[in-house]
């Protein structure tokens, strides 16, 4: 019975790729120090998982960016913009396609699934080629294979990629190019096929509401997938979520395995045990490679033992549900933790141990320590003091129909704000953060490690926010924000003062890119203490007369952005969170704060990966932002942000969160986003993004401009904001002010323009 993992965090337990890469843009390190840094990073995971109990390591699920963008190379399929003309696609044309470049600008990037992992979007036109462009999946399985590792090699699929991608021309339909890109599949799968006795292909997609042209498409694909890889066996990994209507083309399909996740979708494997050919291996995702609790070892157990009862123990393999690219790397670097909370836990390394206890009971082995231990640790979780807060619970049973209702409509409510805020026409703002400087980390860092008193943290904390207000006013910026000078990151920054919750030293798990992110733990019920941002934005409001954001993080995003417990429906940890920001929202409001920003990105994200189950979850999600914001004044203006979403399908439910400004992403993607909020006639104000902050680029002035222009022709001019797609915190001031000033200028143009006329 063999284990395998399907993926492993790429980024280091101390986060050595993403400070390798970062180093490598500054010049700071060559090409070849980039390379050799990185593949001693792959063997240290590689002899991780080994040493784990790991039979089969992943070769391949390692990237420099994303994996998506490592398919694109691969396929050589380079947008045009990027010049790319070698036969190799060079390692600085792969980064300018995630970053962007001079005039070229960066490839769109969106949400995996429902996760915070952010791939890079594939672009098809008409007239495009595709030809084996990268060495790194044979240079890599080489690497593993000369170390000793039994190497499985991992591919995004092509009907996966192909699906996930966007046309840039009208009318073109991206699966015309199915046939070329299954001819590079197959070149690779005919040079593996000597080296390794597996192949992952994930198909995710398979767990989605899919065409019937689609299906076909995968047959099509599969059967000629299959000659290729020879003797080479393919596992077709899917996860996520349930094979569901799509069980009977998976099982179709002659690939030699089928990974299920039994983490998101248990019920399925009754199914799929009747129906699997004989010949077929089974591989089943019995540890959650999303979270980081531990697994109940004695009901994954017993899950494998029914299928080895079914169908032998020879045709099974166990493994994570998905890669572990979305759980921190090492457990044991925790020493700060609560050691009770700590002990429910388990990260990448303890996963893959999990699996090969899990294995070994199953087989017979002597693992009654580690089970006893295993069983310990969820009666102690389940049982102790520190999960339940009565005052709580108390609370959640008093939430009313009206505490999710505005006093008043939208079109009552802007005439207040409109009198009360006395802002121009396309009023310019930001989204909240502003870059995030050494001295700013540092103050931070040495007030946590207690080397400077709370009061001096203070100061220099409001002389950074000074700074801010006062570059906002030099920019002529019309609704300011203080900058988040304070705020380590937008969700763990609430956690630390919400109880409940508990933090990691070295949690960290990829978002894109180098962009690292440590989610709070979310272990108990929620509730909030005292005030958390009343104070600073206070403070900040008192130096301008121009209007300032009260800048909070939404339930939904909170709760998406944590490794959130599992013992309870996401939905009431979520109501939990709504009840505790509601009273900060009306804080801000009594302390004068006339604007309160209450971002949401992940609302998109949470959305299940079924229509089916879509109304259930929107319902409490939409409810649980409104119950957030529905407890001040109409003349307090409430504003969201989401980014990096596609809000055709659920453009209704957004509407119904009622907000009075929400901000979006939409430069990378040129605006295509507002059709959405078009067709639809949004009734609420909107601000679409004009300045991709996720590349270094300095968009021109007219750039911007443009932006703005396709932007009036979808949107009424009057309800019309101009901000950038997100917040700064991960740029320079040296990249933000020339944007900044380009963005004000472009506005107040338009607005000349406009009044003019």
């Amino acid at each position: 019975m063999i284990t395998h993992n399907l993926g492993f965090p790429r980024i280091g337990v101390k986060r050595e790729l993403k400070r390798a890469i970062e180093s490598y843009w500054k010049s700071e390190l060559t090409e070849e120090e980039l390379r050799s840094k990185t593949k001693d990073l792959r063997k240290q995971n590689w002899q991780l998982q080994k040493e784990n109990g790991i039979d089969l390591v992943p070769v391949g699920d390692f990237s420099l960016y994303d994996q998506m963008l490592d398919m694109t190379t691969t396929l050589g399929a380079v947008p045009k913009r990027f010049g790319s003309k070698g036969e190799t696609v060079e390692i600085n044309t792969y980064f300018d396609m995630a970053r962007g470049k001079g005039s070229a600008g960066a490839m769109e990037m969106t949400k995996w699934f429902d996760t915070n992992y952010h791939y890079i979007v594939p672009e098809f036109e008409s007239n495009q080629t595709f030809k084996l462009s990268s060495e790194k999946i044979f240079e890599e399985v080489k690497e593993a294979i000369d170390e000793g590792y039994q190497a499985k090699p991992v591919l995004v699929g092509p009907l996966t990629y192909l699906f996930l991608g966007k046309e840039t021309e009208e009318g073109f339909n991206r699966f015309e190019h199915l046939n070329q890109i299954l001819k590079v599949y197959e070149e690779i799968l005919t040079r593996l096929k000597d080296s390794c006795e597996w192949i992952q292909l994930d198909e995710p997609i398979l767990v989605l509401d899919l065409g019937k042209k689609v299906k076909e498409y995968f047959k099509e694909a599969y059967e000629k997938l299959t000659k290729a890889a020879g003797q080479m066996k393919i596992l077709l990994a899917t996860y996520f979520g349930e094979l569901g209507s799509n069980e009977d083309l998976a099982l179709s399909l002659p690939v030699k395995g089928l990974h299920l996740d039994l983490v998101r979708a248990p019920e399925q494997l009754d199914s799929v045990l009747k129906n699997i050919d004989s010949d077929k291996i089974l591989s089943l995702g019995v540890v959650n490679g999303r979270n980081i609790w531990k697994t109940n070892l004695a009901t994954s157990i017993s899950t494998v033992k029914k299928a080895t009862e079914e169908i032998g123990k020879e045709r099974i393999m166990i493994a994570p549900s998905c890669s572990l690219l979305h759980v921190p790397v090492d457990l044991d670097e925790e020493t700060a933790l609560n050691p009770e909370i700590k002990n429910w836990m388990a990260f990448a390394k303890q996963k893959c141990k999990e699996l090969q206890i899990i294995r070994d009971s199953v087989l017979g082995g002597d693992t009654s320590v580690e089970l006893k231990a295993n069983e310990n640790a969820l009666k102690s979780r389940k049982e102790s003091p520190l999960v339940t807060n009565k005052s709580v619970q108390e609370k959640l049973q008093n939430i009313s129909k009206e505490m999710l209702t505005r006093k008043s409509p939208f079109p009552e409510r802007i005439k207040k704000q409109n009198e009360n805020l006395k802002l121009p026409l396309l009023p310019t703002t930001t989204i909240g953060s502003f870059p995030q400087t050494k001295e700013i980390r540092k103050v931070r860092s040495e007030f946590k490690k207690g080397k400077i008193v709370e009061e001096d943290y203070k100061d220099s904390m409001k002389s950074f926010i000074k700074e801010v207000v006062d570059k906002q006013e030099e920019l002529s910026l019309d609704v300011l924000v203080h900058g988040e000078p304070e705020r380590n990151d937008m969700v763990e920054y609430f956690g630390e003062q919400l109880s409940g919750y508990c933090f990691t030293k070295n949690g960290w798990v990829q978002s894109y890119g180098t962009r690292c992110v440590k989610p709070p733990v979310l272990f108990g019920d929620v509730i909030r203490p005292e005030s958390m941002t009343v104070n600073w934005i206070k403070y900040a409001q008192s130096l301008t007369d121009k209007p300032m954001k009260g800048m909070l993080t939404g339930p939904v995003t909170i709760l998406c952005w944590s490794f959130v417990r599992d013992d309870q429906p996401r939905s009431v940890t979520c109501k939990q969170i709504a009840l505790a920001l509601r009273e900060e929202v009306k804080d801000l409001e009594e302390a004068g704060i006339k604007i309160t920003q209450v971002d949401e990105p992940a609302i998109r994200e949470g959305l299940p990966l079924r229509k089916k189950d879509w109304k259930d979850y929107l319902q409490w999600a939409i409810d649980c932002f409104r119950l957030t914001t529905s407890g001040v004044k109409d003349e307090t203006q409430i504003h969201t942000h989401m980014c990096y979403s596609e809000f055709n399908d659920i453009i209704e439910w957004i509407a119904k969160m009622d907000a009075d400004v929400i901000s979006i992403e939409a430069s990378r993607s040129k605006m295509e986003l507002l059709k959405a909020f078009q067709d639809f006639r949004y009734p609420n104000e909107i601000g679409p993004g004009v300045y991709d902050i996720h590349s270094p680029r300095i968009p021109s002035k007219e750039e911007i401009k443009d932006l703005i222009k396709k932007a009036i022709e979808v949107i009424p001019l009057k309800n019309l904001w101009v901000n950038p797609d997100c917040g700064l915190k991960t740029r320079n001031w040296e990249e933000v002010i020339p944007s900044l000033r380009n963005m004000v200028e472009a506005a107040r143009e338009l607005r000349k323009a406009v009044n003019q006329l």
